[in-house]
């Protein structure tokens, strides 16, 4: 089936983004507005799109409705300049949702969800204290493009909880960390917990060596891919170099 999407119903168009641009991360942000309370929300339209310097990218639909109506975060990361990206686990996933609810202004969120802050390193908007690990953003720019408002932020300090960080690297123990995306639209997200597996990654002059050793027949792919393991493995530095690189 095909969609031209200059002639497709909108919630038709974000049903079908949704559902294809899977799994997401989210991004659980508290924001401050102007007289000092804090909000959290959830977004999914989220992801770092650069590393020097370390920038992310969050997408904030506009509310529902004729004209344009900001939601409360694009508004306070405009009038804040600040804000804090907190990634959500599994233990983390009610509380997350329930964060989600255009609650009236009188309602305080956080109450709601049972969940406490804690000072941030470096930006005035607090952190959630439960967050296996946040991100301190200072906003470069925001751009407004129809009914999307699309943030682009420096990410300026990083918070891990001790166990979720190897410090040899340091790396983040995403097996330990277990972070949650979302699958649609729908409600569907998934758990990463017992869902890993490794596709090592090689330089070219190294799948060379190991290709031109094996008649590259289709009878042999499945031997080309476990021998190409097995080199990666051996090669234990190459392949932890390749691990911090991006595909």
């Amino acid at each position: 089936m095909d969609f031209d999407l200059a002639h497709t119903e909108q919630q038709h168009v974000y049903d079908l983004l949704c559902g294809l641009v899977a799994p997401r991360p989210i991004a659980w942000i508290t924001s401050i507005d102007p007289s000092g309370k804090i909000d959290a929300a959830p977004f999914s339209a989220y992801n770092y799109v650069g590393t020097d310097p370390p920038i992310i990218a969050i997408g904030i639909g506009d509310k529902p409705g004729p004209g344009a109506l900001a939601k409360k975060t694009a508004l306070n990361i405009r009038s804040a300049g600040e804000f804090v990206i907190n990634v959500v686990n599994a233990a983390g996933a009610d509380a997350m949702n329930l964060t989600a609810i255009d609650f009236p202004p009188e309602i305080d969120k956080l109450d709601v969800a049972k969940l406490k802050t804690e000072a941030s390193l470096l930006v005035k908007v607090p952190r959630i204290a439960s967050a296996p690990a946040s991100l301190e953003c200072r906003e470069i720019t925001t751009l407004q493009i129809g009914h999307n408002r699309i943030v682009l932020a420096q990410v300026v300090a990083i918070h891990i909880k001790d166990e979720f960080i190897d410090a040899a690297g340091p790396f983040v123990r995403a097996d330990a960390l277990h972070a949650i995306g979302r699958m649609n639209g729908l409600g569907a997200y998934i758990r990463t917990a017992g869902a890993f597996f490794d596709i090592p990654r090689l330089d070219y002059p190294a799948w060379k060596a190991i290709y031109e050793r094996l008649d590259p027949g289709p009878a042999n792919q499945k031997t080309l891919g476990l021998v190409m393991k097995n080199h990666a493995r051996q090669a234990s530095s190459p392949v932890s170099a390749a691990r911090r690189s991006d595909p």
